[in-house]
């Protein structure tokens, strides 16, 4: 009697487990061989791989789950974002293109109607399309830092040595955004780095007596140093100073401002020139 009162117990308390498990409200509840049936068994096995990753970061006493669901979904998530930046340069060329169209329109009919103020238009219309072009660039950037996180976090899970020329480096995957702003550098005789001179962009904003003030990427220039052929070093995520400084310089870049720039420079500079002919009363001049 008590090996059977104790059967009886645990045949209860599995049912009752059971009742309350979370993939429980998925299960169908006739059992058949139609697509209904078959589905949701289906979705009930998806469902509970769900929950146990979730149980096993809230429950101390859980088991850690499988990290092949995670790394599953970091791949999905990666390449799907990696599908929407690819868009956004489609778009990106896009404003380039009508910036381009209607500015040259407005100066054209500019110079055919000999009226000055089409000449502001056409910096107007730059500057407009300029602003849209950085604002799309800033959403576009906002994806780099969530691809960086998965390449970082992507490293900690799959990691592996492979020997030969990586040596003892352990090597991951995806790293795209990581190794996109590796540009090789010279080496002198002994295949050392050798520092490049500085750019006319760099040389124009030192100032005498000044250091020039780089941008605040110290994870990178941290394995710079250490390393400068850091192709195969550990990813590094993007720092909080470093994402608010392309931010708010992204403006300025040079593949954001052109074609825009010349658009407001032109269209700025035959206005002025033009609104002096006119005050000046100069008609013979054709603009």
């Amino acid at each position: 009697m008590p090996v059977i009162t104790a059967g009886v117990d645990l045949a209860r308390d599995a049912e009752t487990n059971a009742s309350h498990h979370p993939t429980a409200k998925y299960r169908p509840k006739q059992v058949g061989n139609d697509a209904a049936f078959i589905n949701g068994w289906l979705l009930a096995l998806r469902y509970g791989k769900i929950a146990l990753m979730a149980g096993s970061t809230s429950d101390p006493d859980t088991p850690a789950s499988d990290p092949k669901l995670l790394r599953e979904d970091l791949s999905k998530e990666y390449y799907a974002i990696l599908d929407v930046v690819s868009n956004y340069d489609g778009w990106l060329l896009i404003v380039k293109g009508w910036s381009v169209t209607l500015s040259l329109a407005a100066l054209g009919l500019a110079f055919q109607q000999r009226h000055y103020a089409l000449f502001g238009l056409a910096a107007v219309t730059g500057a407009a399309f300029w602003l849209l072009d950085g604002l799309m660039k800033g959403y576009q950037y906002r994806y780099y830092v969530r691809m960086r996180e998965i390449e970082y976090t992507a490293y900690l899970i799959n990691r592996v040595t492979l020997g030969g020329l990586y040596g003892e480096k352990e090597i991951s995957a995806p790293r795209i955004d990581m190794t996109w702003n590796f540009e090789g550098f010279p080496v002198d005789e002994e295949f050392k780095k050798r520092q490049r001179p500085p750019t006319w962009r760099q040389s124009m904003r030192r100032k005498p007596g000044r250091p020039e003030r780089p941008k605040p990427r110290p994870a990178q220039q941290a394995m710079e140093s250490e390393d400068p052929d850091y192709r195969a070093s550990e990813p590094w995520r993007r720092e909080p100073e470093e994402i608010d400084w392309d931010l708010r310089h992204r403006f300025g870049w040079s593949n954001v401002m052109l074609p825009h720039v010349l658009a407001v420079v032109l269209g700025l500079l035959f206005f002025i020139v033009a609104a002096a002919l006119n005050a000046a009363n100069v008609d013979h001049l054709r603009l």
